[in-house]
């Protein structure tokens, strides 16, 4: 078994002599908020985390497909509404069609999410 002698990691933290002012407290309380919220959200705030969950629920809606136009793909949700027609007859098939589109309306509007804070990384840093 091998010891790390001397790589211990420390965290120190800059500490005022001077009591801090009130701006500053309020400065230092918001920003224990904003970074609560980032770890609570995944970084994606409260709209990409819920977005997910939104279309799924939409999506488990029968015969409607409203998961796939909630995430704008209008021709997907047209076509598999179409689709569930001759599928409805075997009882077998559209059980699974359903499930699908709950599992694809959740998936795309989770790398929409993605996506879209991807862009947003990248804007900052060539900002």
């Amino acid at each position: 078994m091998a010891t790390d002698d001397g790589d211990d990691l420390v965290v120190s933290l800059p500490t005022n002599s001077s009591k801090s002012t009130g701006l500053g407290r309020i400065r230092d309380t918001l920003g224990a908020i904003r970074l609560i919220w980032t770890e609570l959200t995944a970084g994606v705030g409260a709209w990409g985390s819920l977005k997910p969950l939104i279309a799924g629920a939409l999506a488990a809606v029968p015969f409607l497909f409203l998961g796939q136009h909630f995430n704008r793909q209008h021709q997907k949700g047209f076509d598999w509404m179409l689709l569930q027609l001759p599928l409805v007859l075997t009882l077998i098939l559209w059980p699974v069609l359903w499930l699908w589109s709950i599992i694809d309306a959740y998936r795309v509007a989770m790398m929409a999410v993605s996506d879209a804070e991807n862009h947003r990384r990248v804007l900052e840093l060539v900002n």
